[in-house]
């Protein structure tokens, strides 16, 4: 095989099942799944058993230790020229993998990262993200981060999307123990390696699904960890990404706490180490104003798409 697919999982059976059935039934068929089980579960291997295809390979971790941890035991157990991850809540469309390998086929570094567009399914609406491909000449960090938008962002990458050469996996593994914004940060260190590049996929391959009655990562918020995290990562942005994050994506997260102390400093972390536009300023009193449920409804209202009943 040439693909290995690392799927991390824990407790969630079903879920696991519907990601690999999604992997298997790619229609490059030349491919591992290899699902990594975070931590003692029998119930997980006991429903991947009932998959029976012969690249399905389970590894079962003796103690959780966090999806990061998981996806680069994965990546260390691959056997293909390229990983791509999938999530476990996560499905991909039947032609995800072949799309990627053949945009790899273009690429002028060694190293590409190979992500696609997806769409992000709530309960209200579909939207296709990223917005918008990377401008030429556009800083990958303020892509990533920085809006044109009140209620959302035009640049994005999400795990389930990335598909890059195993060796750079290795080179790069995740950073264990980062809650949220594990893909940005490997994203962005991979591509301080001079044979590294990004290149997307134009159509959308990835069904994310972001139920809003089960526990998610996403619905975490670490704002303390977060912060700290993009204090060390600074070199990774630039002055204008890193206000852009800092009041966007961690201000997201501190804003329940409605502390003015907290609010004061996240606008002085911006202001002092980043370059904050007019937009970012806007975005920040928005965040801080309306709660989270209010500012997702209008969101989902702005940029989503009519529901729709399958993928």
């Amino acid at each position: 095989m040439d693909v290995s697919v690392v799927i991390p999982t824990c407790n969630r059976p079903d879920l696991a099942s519907r990601a690999v059935r999604s992997a298997l039934a790619q229609t490059h068929r030349d491919l591992e799944v290899i699902v990594v089980i975070d931590g003692p579960d029998d119930a997980t291997g006991t429903a991947l058993k009932e998959i029976g295809d012969d690249r399905l390979r389970v590894l079962t971790l003796p103690v959780r230790g966090k999806a990061p941890n998981a996806r680069n035991q994965g990546v260390k157990a691959a056997q293909g020229q390229w990983v791509a991850l999938l999530d476990d809540d996560d499905e991909w469309m039947p032609g995800k993998i072949e799309a990627q390998l053949a945009l790899a086929a273009t690429a002028g570094k060694a190293s590409p990262i190979v992500a696609t567009r997806m769409i992000s399914r709530t309960p209200r609406a579909d939207t296709v993200m990223p917005r918008r491909l990377p401008e030429a000449g556009e800083p990958l960090s303020e892509y990533l981060t920085v809006r044109r938008g009140l209620f959302y962002g035009d640049g994005f990458i999400q795990t389930s999307t990335i598909m890059a050469p195993t060796e750079l996996l290795r080179r790069v593994p995740f950073t264990v123990g980062l809650r949220r914004q594990q893909e940005l940060d490997w994203t962005l260190r991979a591509l301080q390696h001079d044979d590294v590049e990004l290149l997307y996929a134009p159509d959308a391959l990835v069904l994310w699904h972001q139920d809003e009655n089960r526990d998610r990562i996403s619905l975490h918020n670490p704002w303390q960890e977060q912060l700290a995290w993009v204090r060390a990562s600074r070199h990774l942005f630039t002055p204008r990404a890193y206000a852009a994050v800092t009041m966007s994506v961690i201000s997201s997260m501190a804003a329940p706490t409605r502390d003015p102390k907290v609010f004061r400093e996240l606008l002085s972390e911006a202001r002092t180490h980043g370059k904050p536009g007019p937009i970012d300023y806007m975005t920040f009193l928005q965040i801080w104003a309306l709660p989270p449920n209010v500012r997702h409804r209008v969101r989902d209202l702005v940029v989503g798409g009519k529901k729709k009943a399958h993928a």
